[in-house]
């Protein structure tokens, strides 16, 4: 879709409800659901991270959604596509200052340069303790991205045409912190899998999208 048209279209957005856990729930395996309900209820102290789901136009103004390939490093998400951003830190004001602070860190994109557009249901992720907030922004007028070598290990550009796709979802046998070789619902995006909180993020965006695209 070209830009301009996604553009219109998507800031409606802004005033429909969120489709909140039961789109999340969506990305999960049901005998997990119930796991995640109780792991939510008696987190204690969870770190604060958030993300930006990113949309941006390509040279040929075709939309595009920006993910990282996280490095491989010892810890539970690593190796992973995620959005690009991270954990708060003190100096943060919100939630969304830290993923525009983190944006900018890992992909190159300052601030300024984004329009925020919705905060989306927090995700909580058991693992690493983590309560995740998400956001999706515009990035009108992009430039090259720049990634942080230390944390990035590539860039995936996706056309938001493949991911609104219904074979973009699809199911993985994965060996995770929970359970070994189960069966996980995943989107396949260019060729990765994208599975455990980013799915479940995208699945409340990609409900979000259906109703004004």
């Amino acid at each position: 879709m070209n830009f301009n048209i996604f553009e219109q279209r998507i800031s409606k957005i802004e005033n429909l409800p969120l489709p909140g856990e039961a789109s999340h729930h969506k990305m999960v395996p049901e005998f997990r659901i119930n796991e995640l309900l109780e792991a939510k209820l008696n987190k204690e102290t969870p770190r604060k991270a958030a993300v930006m789901a990113l949309f941006y136009p390509n040279e040929q103004e075709e939309t595009h959604l920006l993910f990282i390939l996280r490095k491989t490093y010892k810890g539970v998400h690593s190796n992973q596509v995620a959005f690009p951003g991270g954990k708060a830190e003190k100096e943060d004001a919100n939630s969304m200052v830290t993923a525009l602070r983190e944006t900018h860190e890992e992909v190159g994109v300052h601030p300024d340069d984004i329009q925020v557009l919705k905060e989306l249901t927090e995700v909580f992720i058991p693992p690493s303790n983590f309560d995740v907030q998400p956001f999706i922004g515009l990035y009108k007028k992009p430039k090259p991205f720049v990634i942080q070598e230390s944390e990035v290990a590539d860039l995936l550009e996706v056309s938001l045409a493949h991911f609104l796709l219904d074979e973009s979802v699809t199911t993985k046998k994965i060996t995770t912190s929970y359970a070994t070789n189960v069966d996980v619902p995943a989107f396949k995006l260019n060729g990765y899998i994208v599975w455990g909180a980013t799915a479940m993020m995208l699945n409340e965006i990609k409900v979000l999208l259906k109703q004004v695209l």
